[in-house]
């Protein structure tokens, strides 16, 4: 199909794996969708369609037939969205509260005072709001299940709280059926309602403790102003972020959020851009620099040029990076989502075969034993812990990266990390900083104080990378550019000037070959270390005379030798890949401790690297700026990109580390292993909870210990299990990287 938009849509209403697994197979049914995955616990659906085909009010309108909604607003989906779990919150403390107030003084009668006559028909009209008000939504939404065809977790507690209010009811109207037969009816009204009263807690715990695994989307929510100041003709006016439009020019005050990305018209500031960089010094900004939505101005009022509004902000863009991960799947949830697929139909295979065995072994006796063990398999058997074990630890899992500057674009790439046994490092922008500096400085015989003025003008008018590196140091030393009288540059060779009738050069050693000029015996020896270690030389002389000679290289980054060190211990093999010379990157490696390098690597031989470590039997990361490595990045198992701002390769890699500081890499790898670790705890027990409680409830206990499973106590059961795995999920936020 031609014409794909992914979207990401909130969904309101569901409950359970089952559900998550309804709504995804509902919009997958739909003509013009690609692909669909729903994740339970950020209540997300991920859909890849073709608009020409099939439109977002067409998708909302089949998701609403099975009794759920999404939300298509796209203009404020998440404030939409938490409305309305707002609103379904409240609305479930009331029914839970109402279901309480009702089944206490049912399961007080019904245990205590079972002998009164009468006392059924107080039973009843006790459990009628309990089931008609509280427990409503259960079997609307069980109903349009079945309409469907298919069933959640709404279909068991429907059927179990309906088997047993009939079936009371039955005998409450008509219990001279039961004494013609020489049997005492039984009513199960306590079950019933303590039943709805325990999964309506559980439901209530639940939708509270989900509410933080988002924690990391709201605070990313909170950088965005919800107004900006938009001059008009000559006027200040205050307007919602969403009317802003581009061109629009924006006033910001001292200590305000910058409402969009743009660039700066008329003033100077300092901006606090460590939301996004990491950085905590404020950036130096004047007119012409860019300045970016959710950063904050620290001293100076400016007037800014909107440039990107809504969700094309870079502060947008990476919540819906995160939102997208939080709602992307794991391997693992995967095979998860084939069991809950066919879970739900048969526990009501299993529900019936249970209350067919009793009847069989113990006749007509035993018909409350059976009715009351097939409701309880109905009931614990609500796959709701099994649906959130995966989806909680993921999310949270990445929100926590999200607030350490580790942005992971895919649940894919968190499980993944923690089987890496090798990483591959790019050498410039990753383990260096990047960009060029002055590493060491000879004077010659000759040398004046006056030369850095003409080296200074001289290099100026270069446009050669190093020039710029010569620049800043001079500046920083509170030089000032000399007036020259001529400039000539010289194709791979460097600049020739003059001044007061004297000629300067600065370049290349066969710059300093064409001007007949030799390096000193004094200086010989430090120019051939220099050498050795990779550096790149800079030669400026006067006429024959050489002044000067500047070592330029680019320093390796003051936590990269402490981050490999930690990646060495935790078993990592490093492999330091670049397209500089034998010499430098030997150097490089032997400073970080690398231990493999390649050097001279074109993009393509780049690949061939990954590609030869990977048929050695290794998980390969790549971590390089995910644009000149994309080969390489798109071939490794886990490709991991250094960005800063707007920088960021988001379409490239699996992982960025924002603040391009490798320190990040070591706690990406720990937070993967812990939220792994955090899945299969959550997965072991719901299914040994599912394992356990459903032969328990059946009633298998009974022949030899006469134990049977009271429903009420596996409806308790079935909700602490669900809150359980989602407090277990939470914990990772209070443990350290």
């Amino acid at each position: 199909m031609s014409n794909m938009t992914k979207k990401l849509y909130p969904v309101t209403g569901m409950h359970c794996a089952a559900c998550a697994g309804n709504v995804e197979k509902i919009v997958k049914k739909q003509e013009g969708v690609e692909s669909a995955s729903v994740n339970l616990a950020a209540a997300t659906l991920t859909v890849s369609y073709n608009p020409d085909i099939v439109s977002p009010e067409q998708l909302k309108e089949a998701v609403m037939k099975i009794g759920f909604d999404l939300i298509i607003d796209e203009d404020n989906p998440v404030q939409e969205k938490e409305e309305a779990e707002q609103s379904y919150y409240e609305q479930l403390k009331r029914k839970t509260i109402v279901a309480w107030v009702f089944a206490l003084p049912v399961a007080f009668m019904g245990m205590f005072f079972m002998n009164i006559p009468g006392i059924n028909w107080w039973m009843l009209a006790l459990s009628l709001p309990v089931i008609f008000y509280s427990g409503r939504s259960f079997y609307i939404n069980a109903w349009k299940q079945a309409r469907q065809r298919t069933s959640n977790m709404d279909t068991l507690v429907a059927l179990s709280t309906s088997i047993a209010f009939l079936f009371s009811l039955f005998n409450t109207l008509y219990p001279e059926f039961w004494y013609h037969r020489g049997l005492e009816p039984h009513v199960y009204y306590e079950a019933a309602t303590v039943i709805i009263a325990f999964v309506l807690v559980g439901k209530l715990m639940e939708e509270k403790a989900k509410g933080k695994t988002s924690v990391a989307i709201r605070k990313l929510m909170g950088l965005q102003p919800k107004t900006a100041r938009v001059l008009k003709e000559g006027k200040e006016k205050d307007i919602l972020i969403a009317e802003l439009q581009i061109g629009d020019e924006v006033s910001v005050r001292p200590g305000e959020q910058i409402p969009v990305d743009g660039i700066i018209a008329e003033g100077n500031t300092f901006i606090d851009e460590s939301m996004i960089s990491g950085e905590p010094i404020p950036v130096d900004k004047k007119p012409g620099d860019k300045v970016l939505a959710g950063t904050i101005n620290q001293n100076g009022a400016f007037i800014m040029t909107a440039e990107k509004v809504g969700k094309d902000t870079v502060l947008a863009q990476i919540i819906r990076m995160v939102q997208e991960a939080q709602g992307s799947k794991a391997p693992v949830q995967r095979i998860v989502d084939r069991v809950t697929a066919v879970f739900v139909p048969t526990v009501l295979a299993i529900a019936v075969l249970t209350f067919v065995i009793w009847m069989i072994v113990g006749g007509v006796d035993d018909f409350s034993y059976a009715m009351l063990s097939a409701v309880s398999v109905l009931v614990i058997a609500c796959p709701c812990a099994l649906g959130l074990a995966t989806p909680t630890a993921l999310m949270v899992g990445i929100g926590k990266g999200a607030e350490a500057h580790i942005l992971i674009k895919d649940a894919v790439a968190l499980e993944q990390m923690r089987k890496v046994d090798t990483v591959v490092l790019d050498k410039t922008g990753t383990v260096t900083e990047g960009r060029p500096v002055v590493s060491g400085w000879l004077h010659d015989a000759g040398w004046l104080n006056e030369h850095k003025g003409i080296l200074y003008a001289a290099e100026m008018k270069s446009e050669h990378p190093l020039a710029l590196a010569i620049i800043e140091a001079l500046k920083k030393d509170g030089e000032h550019p000399a007036i020259i009288d001529s400039f000539e540059s010289r194709t791979g060779r460097g600049v020739v000037v003059t001044r007061k009738g004297k000629t300067y050069w600065a370049g290349s050693r066969r710059l300093l070959k064409d001007f007949g000029a030799e390096v000193s015996d004094l200086l010989k020896g430090m120019v051939g270390e220099y050498e050795k270690d990779g550096k790149s030389l800079v030669y400026f002389g006067e006429g024959s005379t050489l002044l000067a000679v500047i070592a330029i290289s680019d320093k390796i980054k003051d936590t990269s030798v402490q981050a490999i060190k930690q990646l060495k211990e935790s078993g990592k093999y490093i492999v330091l890949l670049t397209g500089d010379g034998h010499l430098t990157a030997q150097n490089v490696a032997g400073e970080i401790g690398a231990d493999r390098f390649i050097a001279e690597a074109l993009p393509t031989d780049k690949e061939n690297v990954i590609k030869e470590l990977q048929n050695e039997g290794r998980v390969v990361a790549m971590v390089g700026d995910g644009i000149n490595d994309s080969q390489a990045l798109a071939r490794a198992d886990v490709s991991i990109a250094m960005g800063k701002g707007t920088d960021i390769a988001m379409d490239v890699a699996m992982v960025t580390l924002m603040t391009s500081d490798l320190l990040l890499l070591p706690k990406a790898f720990k937070l993967s292993h812990k939220t792994v670790r955090l899945i299969h705890q959550n997965l072991f027990w719901a299914f040994i909870y599912n394992l356990i409680g459903i032969p328990v409830a059946a009633g298998i206990l009974f022949p030899f210990y006469g134990i049977l499973l009271n429903p009420m106590i596996a409806s308790a059961a079935m909700a602490c299990s669900s809150v359980s795995v989602v407090l277990n999920s939470l914990s990772l936020n209070w443990r350290k990287l």
